[in-house]
């Protein structure tokens, strides 16, 4: 601890140097970046015939290293301490001829102009940039300055630094001004992560002429794992792209060395592009009973399948690894934005990066296993790509299920990880007389859709529970008969479709705010209007104030399944506007005096839950829920008067005799929907 200066100013000190090099002795010091690290990047820029020079040099193995491989042997090293250059020329005077060692301050050089080819700094920026002050600031500018001054046209300032914001920032600023290029490396690491936490970087200044009146500027980063650099457009981007490796490399140390005891989730991003192309989460299993093979797996989450609750949510990620027996899992979700070559591809693409993840008790060589649902990375067609002023950017894609079914999912780009409307796709069949292929040897492509859209079946669980509340309609024997239904919120239209279709006799109304949703639904979801199925492109507050103002008691059902477009709020269905006093008053108008009000909440922050529940209490004298097992959602059913109040026994007794009137000859039925089953849960709020 003798050795570490009393004060950041003592490092740009004559005297704190040679007391510090006179108390190490011969042993060399190096701030960071062993040799075989820096290498593979000191190969690019150093040429066997450059003059380079050293600034800064200390004990540092570095010059000695590179005169030995070949790489250079015109090397001059220059240091403030006198100490440590008498040590070095003692060190190398009968075995390396033609390095030198200069005492020098690099503030003053005593060079000539256009010198050196190559300027070599191992530390030494970071050493003299240790605050922000004025005096300091001076003192680098003035340093920068003398290397720019002895720097050929061409030759290139190499920096090794542990990049930390302010010092990145300062000598980007400076060189790019000067219309140098600046290019930034990620040193590989040596893969002791107990010598070193933080990445070791080596900026590249290249010199130009300066061309008067140019403000372009040419910065680029180069990662660890790839030699080609990415082109940024500024000084904060490129401070940005190094911060999250830093974290990055952060974050592995620290979970290298300890258990998570909360999930860690971060994206991997393509690198040409640079948009995410895995996402990964990492899970620790406490309870795994520690054996030689089971401390760390990876799964790969099939295309399509990452918004499942068991994938794309912490309960269910923790339940799969605690079913998976290791103690640590990896799950990796793929994105629909990027190609991949099947599960090998994918091995071979992570292969080394999730090793960096490992927990501490794996062993040495030990094999991690890679595992999936079914062996495959299953099957993601995107078959639309769109945006509207009001939805955003937005896609329909195919994916498939678990097991032989397909599904056509419609998201939003906003919120990636919500599927907004779900539908099952019914198998291609043979026309009569038709015979059935052969089966070939090639597996069908992913690109051809597997079929029409099958409208018996509701994919989404809330859907069902929403149906299911409509047994709560008519009197104590009465069965729901001639239907006036309003749906807020179209989305696919699964919803109006099933209601439109099983009950015969309902007039649907559908109010969409966005008719770009229309389209959608009506092409790649099989939405159709009639004569009992109507579509309002408008604001559904506007609409159901406007028929609260002419039209009261008009509606058995109404029905809100729409989401908010605002992620800053903690409720996401639906927009808060919908659940102020005075717009349910108006719902409640226009609802006939046995109706009911049925709402789709979804709602993370709990007191504003709590807010919304009060607020419908208030309302509606008669208030169910359904909580929908494994997701945020919660059904409310709402009625306007309390006479409708029904028991548990009542309620399934309803909802047996409403399937069996739906369950007609003929006519398909999902045969695991159980109106009954959805109600169970129900209670009165």
């Amino acid at each position: 601890m003798e050795l570490l200066p009393r004060s950041p100013a003592e490092f740009g000190s004559a005297r704190y140097w040679d007391h510090f090099f006179r108390q190490r002795g011969q042993r060399s010091f190096e701030w960071y970046g062993a040799f075989p690290e820096l290498c593979p990047v000191l190969h690019k820029y150093v040429r066997p015939r450059d003059k380079v020079l050293v600034v800064g040099c200390g004990n540092s193995e570095l010059s000695e290293q590179m005169y030995d491989v070949g790489m250079c042997e015109d090397i001059v090293n220059i240091d403030i301490s006198d100490a440590v250059i008498r040590q070095m020329r003692e060190r190398s005077a009968s075995t390396r001829p033609k390095m030198s060692y200069l005492l020098m301050d690099m503030l003053q050089m005593d060079f000539p102009d256009a010198h050196f080819q190559v300027v070599l700094d191992k530390g030494t920026l970071d050493a003299l940039l240790t605050d922000e002050e004025e005096a300091t600031l001076a003192k680098v500018d003035q340093m920068f300055a003398e290397i720019s001054r002895v720097l050929q046209v061409g030759g290139r300032y190499l920096c090794v630094s542990l990049a930390q914001a302010h010092v990145l920032k300062k000598a980007v600023e400076y060189f790019s001004q000067e219309g140098w290029v600046v290019r930034v490396h990620q040193v590989a690491s040596s893969g002791d992560k107990q010598q070193f936490v933080l990445p070791v970087f080596v900026y590249v200044m290249t010199k130009f002429r300066k061309i008067p009146g140019s403000a372009a500027q040419i910065l680029e980063i180069c990662p660890e794992e790839q030699d080609k650099p990415m082109r940024v457009e500024s000084t904060e981007q490129l401070v940005a792209a190094v911060k999250d490796r830093q974290h990055y490399a952060l974050l592995c140390s620290q979970i290298s060395k300890t258990p998570c005891r909360e999930q860690v989730s971060l994206d991997l991003c393509d690198k040409e592009s640079g948009k995410p192309r895995y996402t990964l989460h990492v899970v620790d299993s406490p309870s795994a009973k520690p054996s030689r093979d089971n401390h760390f797996a990876i799964f790969i989450i099939p295309q399509g399948r990452e918004t499942e609750w068991l994938f794309g949510t912490e309960e269910g990620r923790r339940q799969l690894a605690a079913s998976a027996g290791f103690g640590r899992l990896l799950t990796v979700a793929l994105h629909r934005e990027q190609h991949y070559e099947g599960m090998a591809g994918i091995q071979a693409e992570l292969s080394g990066k999730v090793m960096e993840l490992a927990p501490p008790s794996l062993p040495a060589r030990q094999q991690v296993p890679f595992l999936s649902v079914g062996g495959d990375i299953g099957v993601r067609a995107v078959r639309h790509c769109d945006s509207s002023p009001l939805s955003g950017e937005f896609v329909v894609e195919d994916v498939k299920g678990d097991g032989t079914c397909y599904f056509r999912r419609l998201i939003f780009l906003q919120n990636r990880n919500v599927v907004q409307s779900e539908a099952r796709l019914l198998a291609p069949t043979p026309l009569p007389g038709q015979k059935k292929r052969r089966k070939d040897k090639k597996k069908p492509s992913p690109t051809e859709p597997p079929g029409a859209i099958d409208k018996s079946y509701l994919c989404c669980e809330h859907h069902k529970a929403m149906v299911a509340g409509l047994c709560l309609l008519g009197g104590p024997d009465a069965l729901p008969g001639e239907l006036a239904v309003l749906v807020v919120g179209l989305g696919g239209g699964s919803l109006p479709l099933f209601v439109h279709d099983y009950f015969s006799q309902a007039r649907v109304a559908v109010v969409e705010i966005d008719p770009s949703m229309l389209e959608v639904a009506t092409r790649w979801f099989g939405f159709s209007q009639g004569d009992r199925m109507q579509v309002h492109v408008c604001d559904g507050l506007d609409y159901v104030a406007k028929l609260a103002a002419e039209a009261p008691a008009q509606y058995d059902a109404v029905m809100f399944d729409v989401d908010s477009k605002d992620l800053t709020v903690g409720m996401s269905c639906p927009p808060p506007a919908f659940v102020e006093k005075p717009f349910l008053q108006k719902v409640k108008t226009i609802l006939k005096p046995e109706g009911v009000f049925v709402l789709n909440l979804v709602c993370r922050d709990a007191r504003l839950k709590e807010s919304v529940l009060a607020t419908l209490r208030d309302v509606f004298p008669l208030l169910y829920a359904r909580r929908i097992q494994g997701e945020v959602n919660e059904i409310l059913f709402c009625q306007p008067g309390p006479a409708g109040r029904r028991g548990p026994a009542e309620l399934g007794a309803r909802a047996r005799a409403l399937e069996g009137a739906l369950r007609q000859p003929g006519r398909p039925w999902d045969s695991s929907y159980v109106l009954a089953d959805m109600l169970q849960a129900v209670h009165i709020l």
